[in-house]
């Protein structure tokens, strides 16, 4: 299996009438990546500036950010030429690499735009190395800019950041410094493609805490009226647990419980319900972990903040 690790730079609308012409919020401008084997020994590399579509003008922001000018871009190729060839250069057997999460879903955004045979049709499976820096060198929930880290691990500056190749050639080189393997069973799931039915909701279990990523739901009392949705069974065990504090939610999103379970102890659940990018229907992200005293006093007050809440608009009616 290889590690492709991708970077994309993108431009967008320079003011708000070209904003509202166009449904593509995002226009992929540049793709840069570094192929790694199984050693995360550095194999190839692959490296294009796009020919802009869409919008033909450079955002300032963005201008000053990744220092691109349009004109530097006019003799290149489309989007779907070089999304096709980067696609057929990635091979069969390999696992996406990014920082952050938010060059999958454009990826996928920006080739359903130009109507092109997607990466996949199943939740894409991936590795965010701006999480497992954070697992494998800090608290696990910072998360650190690209420059941060090479600074931290005192990695040798060669090129620019803010370029699709650079940032690319750096993560990777953020990779090369995990040497705990453990670090990388941490998967994250990119939901622009969600599940298509049951069967292929995504169940993982992490060292801390398992995930639950639903199929869509028409909204969100289907959701939350679906026997998997709001299940408490223990996440370590799979037995049965007994509920403290039942599901509540303080702003209609997020939903809470704490269970007890004989053999584990006192867990927390979580539900966010989010709204899908691609059908603007509802699903759920569920996770379930063992929950410290701290933790079921912040619930607790959750719960009472949430009453009171109710108490005093009842008053006011």
């Amino acid at each position: 299996m290889n590690y492709i690790v991708f970077d994309l730079e993108w431009n967008q609308a320079a003011d708000l009438k070209a904003k509202q012409e166009n449904n593509l919020t995002f226009e992929i401008i540049e793709i840069g990546a570094v192929k790694l084997n199984e050693k995360k020994e550095q194999t190839d590399d692959f490296h294009e500036l796009i020919k802009p579509q869409v919008f033909h003008k450079m955002n300032q922001v963005t201008g000053e950010l990744i220092h691109i000018k349009m004109e530097q871009l006019e003799g290149c190729r489309s989007f779907p030429d070089v999304a096709a060839d980067f696609v057929k250069w990635c091979g069969n057997d390999f696992v996406f690499c990014t920082w952050g999460n938010l060059d999958i879903t454009e990826l996928q955004r920006n080739m359903d735009y130009y109507k092109m045979t997607p990466v996949s049709q199943k939740t894409i499976k991936y590795l965010d190395i701006q999480k497992l820096f954070s697992i494998a060198f800090e608290d696990k929930k910072s998360r650190r800019t690209l420059q941060y880290a090479v600074d931290f691990l005192d990695i040798r500056k060669e090129v620019a950041f803010h370029r699709a190749y650079a940032d690319a050639y750096y993560t990777a080189q953020v990779i090369k410094n995990i040497h705990d393997d453990s670090v990388f069973r941490n998967y994250s799931f990119d939901t622009y493609c969600l599940p298509r039915n049951k069967s292929e909701e995504i169940r993982i279990l992490f060292d801390d805490y398992s995930k639950y990523i639903s199929r869509e739901f028409p909204d969100k009392i289907a959701a939350m009226e679906d026997k998997e949705v709001v299940s408490v069974r223990c996440y370590i065990c799979g037995k049965k647990t007994k509920k403290k504090i039942p599901w509540f939610t303080n702003n209609g999103k997020n939903y809470y419980t704490i269970v007890n379970c004989e053999q584990h102890g006192a867990l927390k659940g979580k539900i966010r319900l989010r709204k899908s990018l691609k059908h603007n229907k509802t699903y759920v992200v569920k996770t379930m972990r063992q929950a410290s005293p701290e933790v079921i006093c912040d619930i607790i007050n959750k719960k009472r903040q949430v009453r009171e809440s109710r108490k005093e608009k009842r008053k006011k009616l």
